[in-house]
């Protein structure tokens, strides 16, 4: 008790002291906790770990208030008490059952998300979504795919705050088989197919979450087969990377979102992008999706990629096909059976400037085992 008064003196010190004790003079009668006042007992509720809050909200109607609070969840974020957790979707091929999962990286444990509503909520459909995330707003989003071989302009939105999904402003354009990202705390949807026709999509449609408005954007020179794509600072590049036989050379470009202008990719990012990427402190990655899956890292002083050193990619415990997120430092790899590969990167004492990488797997509960990753998302909640 004596810490938690302590925490509540300093707290009250905090720029935003009066924002959390906005609600105890408004309900006295009915105390979030007897025995201590409000203002403790708020502080108790702020440090309690995703996804409990949103659990907790059935306690009572004091508590569900004081969560539902705007300023509650402002006053969480002052604090930076937010933490990162991984958010998978994954899809099992024997019951076409799809789902999503939360990993708490620090402690292993998992927590199921609620299923997600409309057309999403049946088995193994829709198909060809894609999916993008504003981490440190501890927002989710999903778009697209298709229904009935028909693509779909649907934008679903997941909250951590809430532990809900909600419906948001539908797209502008159908699409299914594409990406997204997001620049600049707007959610870009790119490429694709469009019609039941399944014409190409050359059109990029941006969504603005907080006015909750979808806008056009410049338009990609060329449609793209297969994509991966990635966001380093305020640009997007998108590839169709190499898949078997290899007979073709992939293509590649690059959105500048400063200009909203595309360009062409260079040509050694383009021809060493070989697996599927993440950034990881403004550095491009890529785990390779051959051979013993090296990872590498790409230059842009010398439009080169090189290997990174350290350990080996634990490929025994780790089996394609992968889901790749990066935070604060280290990469997380989703593989089949959702085994997590947890890749901590540092700079080589050795080599000034060169990156090696510490791995760590986290063995999924056997309940997961026949499941496939297909997308992951690091959000703080």
């Amino acid at each position: 008790m004596a810490a938690l008064t302590s925490s509540a003196s300093n707290l009250e010190t905090h720029e935003n002291s009066d924002v959390v004790r906005s609600r105890s003079g408004s309900n006295k009668s009915e105390p979030l906790i007897p025995g201590l006042p409000d203002e403790v007992a708020e502080l108790c509720l702020l440090y309690l770990p995703y996804p409990y809050q949103a659990l907790v909200r059935s306690v009572s109607a004091s508590w569900n208030k004081a969560i539902s609070d705007p300023a509650f969840l402002h006053c969480k974020k002052s604090l930076s008490l937010p933490l990162p957790y991984l958010f998978v979707f994954a899809f099992n091929k024997l019951t076409a059952k799809i789902q999503w999962q939360a990993l708490d990286p620090r402690s292993g444990r998992w927590f199921v998300l609620p299923p997600m509503p409309g057309h999403y909520s049946k088995a193994g459909s829709p198909p060809g979504l894609a999916c993008a995330s504003l981490p440190r707003q501890g927002m989710l989003v999903v778009l697209g795919g298709s229904d009935a071989e028909c693509s779909m302009r649907s934008t679903l939105v997941y909250r951590t705050s809430t532990n809900q999904w909600s419906s948001a402003a539908p797209m502008p354009t159908a699409r299914s088989h594409f990406d997204a990202g997001s620049i600049n705390n707007n959610i870009i949807a790119v490429g694709g197919s469009g019609t039941c026709e399944n014409d190409s999509v050359k059109g990029v449609d941006c969504y603005d979450p907080e006015r909750d408005t979808w806008a056009k954007i410049a338009t990609m020179p060329t449609g793209l087969a297969k994509y991966d794509s990635h966001v380093v600072g305020d640009k997007m590049y998108v590839t169709e990377g190499w898949t078997w036989p290899f007979n073709f050379s992939p293509r590649g470009l690059v959105y500048d979102s400063k200009t909203d202008v595309w360009r062409d990719m260079s040509f050694g990012m383009r021809e060493g992008w070989t697996g599927i990427s993440a950034v990881v402190d403004n550095k491009l990655l890529v785990i390779s999706e051959y051979g013993d899956c090296p990872m590498k890292v790409y230059d842009h002083d010398k439009d080169t990629w090189r290997y990174v050193g350290g350990d080996k990619f634990p490929c025994d415990a780790l089996r394609r096909p992968f889901a790749v997120s990066a935070v604060e430092g280290s990469i997380y790899v989703v593989a089949c059976g959702l085994n997590v590969g947890i890749g901590r990167l540092s700079e080589s004492e050795a080599q000034k400037g060169e990156l090696q990488v510490e791995w760590q797997v986290l063995p999924a509960p056997t309940a997961f085992r026949g499941f496939t990753p297909s997308s992951c998302q690091v959000l703080y909640a």
